[in-house]
């Protein structure tokens, strides 16, 4: 495990009767979610950080942990999974308190102010404020409707690739005209150390939806036949003692043939979920959380959204976005956590408290 990783879960809570009393409960535990963390952290305000994925990183590290990151500032290059890392080992100074592997089913207003917030693992809190960190919702992959195929999910069915390695040597049909999918074709098409020992791309029509250079490169490797690419849908599968042996694919010719393989990877797409978020009653404008652009509060005072979740005029869904949102939504929470206290701008290059907060030595300036 990484050490970053390890930090996390160090302070990954125990169950809890009585609720949890916070200043701060971030929903999401994906970059801005953690980077949320670390502003929030700047202005003593500890968090507690929920997530419905077993682990940290959100989208980054469930869906592409391996994929080039190129806009992150200051950092020409790093996957999801080191992205992730960063952030945890950035925030390890402000003790957040991870509660993973559970959903937000409850949030409830009080009377003296505060929020009930109530999880699908039953751990509940009492908190000043929340900041909704949930990228576009929970992911649900677009599956294959072929009647009876779900059975063989997990096994030799995948609509993600989280270890490129299981697939090694195998023969491969993927299916889909996205990015993903012509992604994942060439990557197991060339050499490398989890080529397949064959890749077969499926596609329903002859255009594809992604980047043009790598289609290019996909047909060009069709036709020097380190790969295959076949216009059809799958309609049917085979079967042979419980394990799938192929995939019956109907072409516009409307004759069907048999495809074998030994795994079958689907990228379909993923549908955004808001999940039980829809019924919060906050503002929401086509599946996002309506915000302001000052201290990015939704409709609900106390309630923030950061990241990929929230709608704005001019939003950009990019990371060092929700960066910047992360910043102003902790400045805005300060009202609600210290509402006696005033809050001044301080940088973190000369502030010796913020040094502290740190745990860093103040540098000394030659005059």
């Amino acid at each position: 495990m990484e050490p970053a990783l390890q930090q996390a879960a160090a302070h990954i809570a125990k169950p809890h009767d009585p609720p949890i009393e916070a200043d701060a409960v971030i929903i999401g535990a994906g970059p801005v979610g953690l980077f949320q963390v670390f502003e929030l952290g700047l202005l003593e305000i500890k968090a507690h950080v929920i997530d419905a994925l077993a682990y940290p990183g959100g989208q980054p590290v469930e869906l592409y942990p391996d994929k080039p990151i190129y806009d992150i500032p200051a950092i020409p290059v790093c996957t999801g999974q080191e992205l992730t890392d960063a952030l945890l080992k950035q925030i390890e100074p402000f003790g957040a308190t991870f509660h993973l592997g559970q959903e937000v089913t409850v949030v409830k207003k009080q009377a003296d102010g505060r929020f009930f917030v109530a999880t699908s693992k039953g751990t509940s809190f009492l908190t000043k404020t929340i900041f909704i960190a949930a990228g576009v919702g929970a992911f649900q992959p677009r599956t294959l409707k072929v009647e009876g195929l779900e059975w063989f999910e997990g096994s030799q069915l995948f609509y993600r690739v989280k270890q490129p390695a299981d697939f090694a040597g195998k023969n491969l049909v993927i299916v889909g005209g996205g990015d993903s999918a012509i992604d994942w074709a060439l990557d197991f098409a060339v050499e490398g150390p989890h080529k397949a020992e064959s890749v077969i791309l499926i596609h329903r029509r002859d255009g594809f939806k992604a980047a043009p250079a790598n289609v290019a490169r996909m047909r060009a490797m069709c036709d020097a036949y380190e790969m295959q690419f076949i216009i059809g849908q799958v309609t049917g599968y085979e079967e042979k003692d419980g394990r799938l042996t192929g995939v019956k694919v109907t072409g516009a010719d409307a004759v069907t043939r048999v495809v074998p393989l030994d795994v079958l990877l689907v990228f379909f797409g993923l549908s955004p979920k808001l999940g039980p978020i829809a019924q919060w009653s906050l503002e929401i404008e086509r599946k996002q959380l309506v915000v302001d652009t000052e201290k990015f509060s939704t409709s609900i005072p106390g309630i923030f959204a950061v990241g990929d979740i929230n709608t704005y005029p001019g939003k950009k869904k990019l990371i060092l976005c929700g960066f910047h949102e992360c910043a102003l939504a902790a400045f805005g929470a300060v009202p609600f956590i210290f509402p006696d206290k005033k809050v001044f701008l301080q940088y973190t290059t000369t502030s010796p408290k913020l040094h502290k907060v740190l745990g860093v030595e103040s540098p000394v300036f030659d005059d």
